[in-house]
């Protein structure tokens, strides 16, 4: 399993897909160049392989794909592995590539399955920088997938393609006691009784729409008493920080930048915001989903696919702040109301549970062993 070791949506999948294939029995390698942030070395059948990239001054860039392909090959021999899947198109299905071809040398077959995730496609892959590189990785690869229909479309558009994309949606692990672990003392830390709290989390890139977020809570707090739950560090987080002393809410909102207790924010939300300008899943949206936590949405690339309009949420035009601030009032307005769209967010959610996908996956590698 190779994929970034980041807080991104990417490497949380993948290691969240190692770590259940793990508990079934198989043996799951990861190798990248810090361990990612969610994987748990206790399992016996979990491995961890530290990419090292020499730091010579002879290179301005340090070659990492040298480093992950020449890492492959030697933990592919050492270890007997059978398959390999890389997480994100750029740098790792064009390393894995090279893996394949150097132990094919030595006549080691080795299958690769590449997982497309969204701006290795429609943001740095399309960038002409890499465009060629790119298609060349995916057209190589024995299988591909994408976690969303939108986001198998946008790469039929964007490249030259000749392999056949599946598409294998992102997952979240079903918790039915989630809403059991309630304690009123740890929700009055961020909100009081008799405020709604509405969250938002993400890496705050431009294309989160970070204003909007605090824009729909401004509206909202002025007829449902509310608190606003930021997560997430990036480029965009002072600029909320700013719009919300403009808007007079700074009171209202609470930054807690990158944090290890999502879940436990999770659990005590009442609505969760996600107005991107696109997103080639919306994750964070299924996460909240998964939780009871109905989701305020755009419309845009994969997120219909994860969020149901009127049944797990509402969804609007890209930016358009009024009619999301309206939906989330709709939603918060009456307890019974809310709870009605919280059970339904959760009956969404369950179509989605690790244990529906995980032999999606496990399919797709029996068929990439036996090619």
């Amino acid at each position: 399993m190779v994929c970034y070791p980041t807080f991104g949506g990417s490497g949380v999948v993948a290691t969240e897909l190692g770590l259940e294939l793990a508990k079934k029995g198989h043996e799951i390698h990861f190798i990248t160049y810090k361990q990612p942030v969610r994987l748990s070395l206790l399992n016996p059948n979990i491995y961890f392989h530290e990419v090292n990239v020499p730091n010579y001054p002879l290179f301005h860039y340090q070659p990492y794909e040298l480093a992950l392909s020449s890492k492959l090959v030697d933990m592919v021999k050492l270890y007997k592995i059978d398959v390999l899947h890389v997480h994100y198109a750029i740098p790792h299905a064009y390393a894995g590539y090279m893996a394949k071809q150097m132990l094919a040398e030595e006549g080691i077959s080795l299958p690769m399955i590449t997982t497309l995730h969204g701006t290795d496609i429609t943001l740095v892959g399309n960038h002409p920088f890499y465009k060629s590189a790119v298609t060349f990785s995916i057209n190589k690869s024995d299988f591909v997938t994408s976690v969303s229909e939108s986001l198998k479309e946008d790469t039929y558009r964007l490249f030259d393609l000749n392999k056949e994309i599946h598409v294998i949606p992102n997952f979240i692990e079903i918790n039915e006691n989630a809403d059991l672990e309630k304690s009123i003392c740890q929700r009055s830390v961020l909100a009081g009784s008799n405020e709604r709290i509405i969250t938002h989390i993400s890496n705050f890139r431009k294309v989160k729409n970070i204003p909007d977020v605090v824009k729909v809570f401004y509206n909202v707090q002025k007829e449902i008493p509310s608190k606003l739950m930021m997560v997430g560090e990036g480029p965009e987080k002072a600029v909320a920080e700013k719009l919300c002393e403009e808007l007079g809410i700074s009171d209202k909102v609470i930054f807690f930048g990158n944090s290890n207790d999502i879940n436990q924010i999770l659990k005590y939300s009442d609505l969760f915001l996600l107005p991107s300008k696109t997103e080639s899943f919306g994750l964070a949206a299924l996460e909240a989903m998964a939780f009871n936590v109905p989701v305020i949405s755009s419309n845009s690339g994969g997120i219909p696919e994860v969020n149901e309009e009127g049944i797990s949420g509402f969804l609007s035009d890209v930016g358009d702040v009024e009619n999301m601030s309206k939906n989330a009032i709709t939603i918060l307005k009456s307890d019974e109301t809310l709870e009605q769209f919280k059970t339904s967010a959760f009956e969404v959610a369950k179509k989605f549970d690790i244990k529906n996908i995980l032999p999606l996956y496990e399919d797709l590698y029996n068929q990439a062993i036996n090619l």
